[in-house]
This record gives C-alpha cells, sequence and structure tokens, in this order.
C-alpha cells in the first residue's frame, strides 16, 4: 500500500489555490457576502427606526401649539419635515408614503387647553409597516403628560392626573396591526426577485459552458433577439408565480387586494416591468459568469441588500442615510412600495409614477448592459 505523499498532497493544494486565484467572481464573493452580512446586520439593520418623517397641519400658531410640536420632536422617533396647510395635503403626502405620521392641531386647541377643557389633538399613523408606526405612536404617547410642563404654570399647572389635552390615535391602512398584511405582499417583490434572477442566470450560463448559446449567437439573430426570445416564456413564469402569490395571500392570510380597476391596472404594470427588470438582470449575470455555480454566487449576492435595504425586512424610513441611498437604486424597494401601496392603500398610477419610472429606468439600464456585454463576450 503507498504511503500518503507530502509532495503529492502540496502538487493538488498548489493546483486548488492556483485555481480559486484565477477564478476572481468565486473569489470576490468569497469575501465579499461576509463584508456585505457584516455591513447590514452591524449597521443597517435597526428595529427601533427613529427620525422618522412626520407631518404637521396646525391651525394653532399659538406657543402652546408650537411646544407640542417640540416635544414631538425631542423624542427622535419622529422629524418634523411638513407643514401642510390642509388635511387633503397631509393625506397625500402619507398616503404615498412621504411620512409614518401626521398630527392635526385644531384651531381652539390653545383657548380650551387654558379652560382645562381637554382638547383633542389627531394622530395618524401609516400602519402598513406596523414595526415603524410603533415608534411613531410611541412618541405621541408622551405628548399629554410631557408637552406643556413648562409652558402651563400657576393656575393652569398641569396634574399628573390631569393632561392637559388627549391625544386620539388612528392607525391607518392596517389598524389591527397585522404583520402579514407587510410582509407577505413584500414576499412578492424577494420571491420574484430570488426566483427570476438567479433562474436566468443560471439557464442561460448553463446553456454558455455547454456551447448551446454560442451556436445560436452564430446565427443571424441579432444579441437583442436572442434576449428576447429568451425571456419571454420566463415573464410568463413571473406573471403565474404573482398570480399564485396573491391568490395565497387572500386566501391563507386575508391580505386587502385593490378594489378598483385603476388600482389592479396599476400593479399589473409595476409586476410586468419589475419581472423584466429582474430577468434581464438575470441574463446580465450570466454574460459576467463563467459557470452556474458563479451566476448563484451572484445572484445571492444581489438578493442580501434586496432583503434587508429594501423596507421588506426592516422598516426602510428607519435605516441610516447611506443604506436608504443604496436601497433607492434597489428595485425591489419600488416594487414593494408599488405593492403595498395598491393593496394597502388602494393607490392608484398617479400615486405610483416615481416608483413606476424608477423600474422602467433600472430595467432598460440593465437591458442595454447585458446587450452590450452579450456583444462583447458571445459573438
Amino acid at each position: 500500500m503507498n504511503r500518503l505523499s507530502i509532495l503529492r498532497i502540496y502538487a493538488v493544494l498548489a493546483k486548488e489555490f492556483t485555481q480559486l486565484r484565477r477564478d476572481r467572481i468565486t473569489f470576490a464573493m468569497i469575501l465579499g457576502i461576509p463584508i456585505m452580512q457584516l455591513l447590514l446586520f452591524g449597521y443597517a439593520i435597526n428595529n427601533d427606526p427613529r427620525h422618522l418623517p412626520a407631518a404637521v397641519v396646525s391651525h394653532d400658531t399659538s406657543g402652546i401649539a408650537r411646544a407640542v410640536v417640540a416635544t414631538l420632536e425631542r423624542t427622535q422617533y419622529v422629524d418634523v419635515r411638513y407643514l401642510p396647510r390642509s388635511e387633503a395635503e397631509a393625506d397625500r403626502l402619507i398616503r404615498r408614503g412621504k411620512v409614518m405620521l401626521v398630527v392635526t392641531i385644531p384651531p381652539d386647541f390653545t383657548h380650551r387647553v387654558l379652560k382645562r377643557d381637554r382638547p383633542q389633538i389627531l394622530a395618524e399613523a401609516d400602519a402598513s409597516d406596523p414595526v415603524a408606526a410603533a415608534g411613531a405612536l410611541a412618541a405621541v404617547a408622551q405628548l399629554p403628560t410631557e408637552a406643556l410642563r413648562r409652558e402651563l404654570v400657576g393656575a393652569v399647572a398641569l396634574h399628573s392626573a390631569d393632561p392637559a389635552f388627549e391625544v386620539v390615535v388612528h392607525r391607518l391602512y392596517n389598524p389591527e396591526n397585522i404583520t402579514s398584511y407587510n410582509i407577505v405582499p413584500g414576499l412578492l417583490g424577494v420571491i420574484l426577485s430570488l426566483t427570476l434572477v438567479m433562474m436566468t442566470a443560471m439557464a442561460v450560463t448553463r446553456e454558455s459552458e455547454r456551447g448551446t448559446l454560442e451556436s445560436l449567437l452564430a446565427t443571424p439573430a441579432r444579441p437583442i433577439e436572442v434576449m428576447i426570445g429568451k425571456l419571454v416564456p420566463y415573464v410568463l413564469v413571473g406573471i403565474i408565480q404573482t398570480i399564485v402569490v396573491l391568490t395565497a395571500a387572500r386566501l391563507l392570510f386575508s391580505v386587502p387586494m385593490a378594489d378598483s380597476l385603476a388600482g389592479w391596472f396599476a400593479l399589473v404594470v409595476g409586476v410586468v416591468f419589475f419581472i423584466i427588470g429582474n430577468l434581464a438582470l438575470g441574463y446580465f449575470i450570466s454574460t459576467l459568469a463563467r459557470s452556474q455555480l458563479q451566476a448563484m454566487q451572484m445572484s445571492f449576492f444581489y438578493m442580501l441588500p434586496s432583503i434587508f435595504l429594501s423596507g421588506f425586512a426592516f422598516p426602510f424610513l428607519g435605516l441610516p442615510g447611506w443604506a436608504r441611498v443604496i436601497g433607492e437604486i434597489i428595485p425591489v424597494t419600488h416594487f414593494l412600495r408599488i405593492v403595498r401601496g395598491a393593496l394597502l392603500k388602494q393607490q392608484v398610477m398617479a400615486d405610483m409614477g416615481a416608483e413606476l419610472l424608477a423600474l422602467i429606468l433600472f430595467m432598460l439600464v440593465v437591458s442595454t448592459a447585458a446587450i452590450l456585454r452579450s456583444r462583447t463576450t458571445l459573438d
């Protein structure tokens, strides 16, 4: 029986390290994925979101009303970024996701406070994301006992058991704080991204490995024609997946659905653009990958920020500024806003203009890159 040979083992080791060094994509994934996970979990993930955008509709311009707003901001849970002049303008802000909280102060607020008449202010929170809404409502809950301690002295001083005013809370779009109403629609975006990007990238890479893709491009068919022909069947796959997920969301979790044709039309448009964008990204990855393993690794590398920086797993508005900038580039972020907007907020095309534009831009950029890359690598 032959003994173990250190030289033979060394030769195999040298061969493996050489191969690993030449496989730059795999080597980059080995280093890149742990670093990305460290950054995401260490800096970007936040279960206690603060500095959420808020709007205040104040029909009372007195110092007492301003003290209420100042106390709200001192909690650090919300930042008052908008001062709309009417309830209709405030409703558009919260409906389109620009703010998480709208506080309305009535015109007779100061007069009734001084009379100890315990007036009410209205706090409307976007509860489509229950975690983010909880932080905003925690800030509002402190107002009756903390807001006017310095302003009300002497005969009108506050007593601990007698707050100067009340806060009426309305949880919009998800009044019962059902988490599945937020998570299940978001799953549609994650499922489509995971399956379509990886499926397309691996399928095209597999053909490239076997040599059939180069043979196809050797025909009179142009790269753009090849790409369209390969992606159209997967568009149908994505549509079928969408129907399955939405049907299950309704039957199993009672998730609200769009209640108008305009809402469904906006949702369908968003789904189609998102599917095509993901398929184009998968095709682009296939032009970079040399093997199916590399295609899978790059698809996984794309999925990490898509899950953690899009607003799916954690409130988007609670992410640090640099993470929100990256999140705005990711198409899943905009698709989640479209899906949740159509199903929970009954949004229509007019409410989704910016999100649809972002999906269209992503689709065009990635498709162009995929076509150009196909010319240089496979022609």
